[in-house]
């Protein structure tokens, strides 16, 4: 069973992130989901709109530092410890690396669709943004957040526990769907290769 647990770990990128999904730092983990559930509840249930509370909480944040700044010089006291403001070239290189591979990936499946005609993976399309203007309709977009969140806190260190049972049970679904999906495929007419070889 530690095999399949460095294995999900390392699934996981295996470092700070993994730890907190895993609940390895509980402190961490117990405090994502606290701040995940209060940045809903302000969003969702109290009325607030994105721009009022980052608004409200930058100008809480500049008076502070203002006044924290102004009492240190009148009292001989250290400045506020304000890191070095500003984003780094190896930062940027690294977000645009991963948005590259993720804009490719979907590029490719365009090419699929459009240049090579490949149904399986155009019903495949259909039917994840059918289930996702579906989900879209029952709940709005903070809610949706606050679930995949939620989501990422506690089914990583659920299938930690119970890996076995849920692959098992996921491969049976796995082999049920596929039967779905391959009787939809010939449905819509012959398979991709049958058309080739005539």
């Amino acid at each position: 069973m530690a095999t399949h647990h460095r294995t999900l770990h390392a699934l996981l990128g295996g470092g700070t992130v993994a730890d907190v999904l895993l609940w390895r730092r509980r402190n961490v983990s117990a405090a994502a989901v606290a701040g995940a559930t209060t940045v809903w509840f302000l969003f969702e249930r109290a009325g607030y709109s994105l721009p009022s509370v980052l608004s409200n909480a930058l100008l809480l944040l500049v008076v502070i530092l203002f006044f924290w700044a102004k009492s240190a010089s009148l009292l001989n006291r250290p400045l506020p410890p304000l890191p070095n403001l500003e984003v780094s070239d190896v930062v940027v290189e690294k977000a645009a690396d991963h948005a590259l591979v993720w804009v490719n990936r979907v590029l490719g499946v365009g090419h699929d669709i459009a240049i090579k005609r490949d149904r399986t993976v155009f019903i495949q399309v259909i039917l994840v943004l059918w289930v996702v203007s579906c989900i879209g309709m029952v709940f709005n977009f903070f809610t949706l957040i606050y679930i995949g969140v939620m989501f990422s806190l506690l089914v990583p260190p659920f299938y930690e526990k119970h890996q076995d049972l849920v692959d098992e049970k996921v491969g049976l679904v796995h082999g049920v769907l596929s039967k779905h999906f391959a009787t939809i495929i010939s449905k819509t007419g012959q398979p991709s290769k049958q058309k080739k070889a005539e």
